[in-house]
């Protein structure tokens, strides 16, 4: 993740309140090696059908692991003290028993956030999640266009439910962010974005680059170009100064965008050096987060789908962290990428190497430093 308004600005909205505050000369130490962020993917189900879904849900996915041994999860989060848990999917609203595994995550103290594509979010459940005391609720909407967020997300009338979905949630007192996931199709369309979100109150917002996970193997033809993404990164920057202590802006999937930003604020070399330092210590796919999928796998992160740690049903998930690979302690000793900033962006995003060009240790295909001069 690449706080963007942090790196520019030093504010932040959500991500401070659930964080602290932190900047370039003060890294968060929100999260650490073995007592990592955990995002949960509690089931293959979901009422949309994503293009790019890199678990590759569906209205008929599975459900999951039982409610027996998901509240034992529960507990063994609780005893290994981790910071937060982002219950996702699928659509993590389609179980029965969501409130269940909340409300008893919620009792055991753990700082729960909600990753959700919106739609289901009545006023009911938008108040039983604010009574669960749920931080922070990121809800994805890939345009200000319905036309295209519905074909994206391969269901009519999707827009206009996360829509409703998205203000029952503000309506509710919930910090709500949106996340964006950026394609060559939506990514000259930022302005109009940007206007949606101030109308609709919006106080963060995450850009996804596209993943190469699940769906997204066969989307490569939906990348940017380096031009798109400049012209992208300066207008990021722009409204992170423009919209400062209002709306945060981050990005993930793209740890190179750090590095474009380090070159762009920095005044001489002692301010690159503090700013890659920062880039660096962003990074922990395998350290400082995992993914649980709804099997049980236990990953890197939700997107590293073909590098497997373990299985909760199999393992407790205190003896799967203490064996993490060393690949993920030190990625930078492993990629091929001859780049200069290797060291502090660790290559990129590996699931793109690896679907897109067959080689985990490759470059990552969507980097653009190279043909921008950088």
């Amino acid at each position: 993740m690449i706080p963007i308004s942090v790196i520019a600005t030093d504010t932040g909205t959500v991500s401070f309140s659930i964080k602290g505050h932190f900047n370039k000369e003060k890294p968060s130490n929100f999260s650490e090696d073995f007592r990592p962020v955990i995002t949960w993917n509690l089931t293959y189900k979901c009422n949309l059908k994503c293009l790019h879904c890199y678990i590759n849900a569906s209205p008929n996915g599975d459900n999951g692991l039982s409610t027996e041994k998901a509240l034992d999860l529960v507990d063994q989060f609780s005893d290994l003290k981790i910071p937060l848990v982002i219950m996702s999917g699928g659509e993590p609203l389609m179980r029965n028993d969501f409130f269940t595994i909340a409300e008893y995550a919620s009792k055991k103290g753990l700082k729960l956030a909600l990753s959700t594509n919106g739609t289901l979010i009545s006023e009911k459940v938008a108040k039983k999640l604010k009574e669960l005391n749920f931080m922070y609720i990121g809800i994805s909407l890939d345009s200000y266009n319905p036309e295209f967020h519905d074909k994206f997300r391969g269901v009519n009338g999707a827009f206009s439910m996360t829509i409703r979905g998205i203000q029952n949630a503000i309506n509710a007192g919930l910090n709500v962010g949106l996340r964006f996931t950026i394609t060559g199709m939506n990514i000259d369309d930022i302005d109009n974005y940007f206007d949606l979100i101030l109308k609709l109150g919006i106080k963060r917002v995450t850009f996804y680059h596209l993943s190469a996970s699940g769906r997204g193997k066969d989307l490569k033809e939906w990348s940017y170009s380096p031009s798109q993404y400049q012209k992208f990164m300066d207008k990021l920057l722009d409204y992170a100064f423009k919209l400062k202590g209002k709306v945060e802006i981050e990005t993930t999937l793209g740890t190179y965008d750090g590095i474009y930003l380090a070159n762009k604020l920095s005044k001489n070399e002692n301010e690159l050096s503090k700013y890659l330092k920062f880039v660096e210590s962003t990074g922990g796919c395998g350290r400082k987060m995992i993914s649980i999928y709804p099997n049980g796998d236990v990953y890197p992160c939700q997107f590293i789908d073909f590098v497997k740690l373990g299985n909760v049903k199999e393992k407790k998930l205190k003896d799967i962290l203490v064996n993490i690979p060393d690949f993920f302690i030190h990625t930078d000793k492993y990629v091929e990428c001859d780049c200069k900033y290797k060291q502090y962006c660790k290559g990129g995003d590996r699931a793109r190497a690896y679907y897109w060009n067959q080689n985990m240790y490759g470059d990552d295909p969507l980097c653009p430093l190279k043909e921008l001069h950088i």
